[in-house]
């Protein structure tokens, strides 16, 4: 199996040395995503929740340029810089997950600290089974 690296002018570049995913196969790692917009490149204002509606605008776009969908995702792990966020935090994650009847499985921690002052960061891992879903 080879690796591809994927990429898209649709999600933020890469604030390291690291891939914004890898697809393998039928896996898509995608890495965590803060909620920069990619136009400037910059963390949105708003705090959590105008952060987690980009974070999920930026896996999107990261989904959709692999030919992958929400439908795909298989798992989530959060990370919160504030773990008292979780309630806005999981009503935003039903609505991005409301389309699909197969829930992926999910961590939700509570971290100190994120890149950029972030208050919320996602990575999700996709796959694309035989019965196409």
């Amino acid at each position: 199996m080879k690796k591809e690296i994927i990429s898209t002018q649709n999600a933020p570049k890469a604030v390291g040395p690291y891939s914004q995913a890898i697809k393998v196969g039928n896996f898509l790692f995608c890495s965590g995503q803060i909620g920069i917009d990619p136009q400037n490149n910059k963390l949105v204002n708003g705090g959590i929740t105008a952060e987690t509606k980009q974070v999920f605008k930026n896996i999107e776009s990261v989904l959709i340029a692999s030919n992958f969908a929400t439908k795909n995702i298989a798992k989530v792990n959060i990370y919160m810089a504030d773990v008292k966020a979780f309630q806005i935090v999981n009503e935003m994650y039903s609505s991005f997950f409301k389309k699909i009847d197969k829930l992926p499985a999910r961590s939700a921690v509570g971290i100190k600290e994120l890149p950029l002052g972030a208050s919320i960061e996602i990575e999700i891992i996709a796959i694309k089974c035989d019965n196409n879903s």
